[in-house]
């Protein structure tokens, strides 16, 4: 699927996703990633913290993104976040997706991690 054009000043927009992919900047990643403040990464899926826990000081709120259908973050990594400072929002990735871009392009402090739709 193809997303909207909108503004981003040097940012990272996601550009679309499909079947176990995202394209980022132009640039496609397939499986699990973060985008974050400095870059885009893979994602070792939900037992991965470290790599969210890493951009705690640059980003508010991190959206996460849990495949084709919503479903609950696992406690310990929402209490990990939170305790680092950053509030989490779970959401389906296709709406991650387009949230993610509608709060970079207000220029909000803010990281998506997406779990691929399959």
């Amino acid at each position: 699927m193809e997303l909207q054009d909108m503004p981003f000043e040097g940012e990272r927009p996601i550009d679309g996703y499909g079947p176990g992919f995202f394209r980022v900047g132009g640039q496609v990643h397939e499986g699990a990633i973060a985008v974050l403040p400095d870059g885009v990464r893979a994602w070792g899926g939900l037992g991965d913290t470290a790599t969210l826990l890493a951009a705690a000081g640059e980003i508010d709120v991190l959206l996460m993104g849990m495949g084709a259908e919503i479903a609950h973050a696992p406690a310990s990594l929402r209490t990990a976040l939170e305790a680092a400072g950053v509030g989490v929002e779970v959401m389906a990735s296709p709406p991650a997706c387009r949230t993610y871009n509608v709060l970079l392009s207000e220029g909000r402090r803010i990281g998506v991690a997406l779990l691929p739709v399959l």
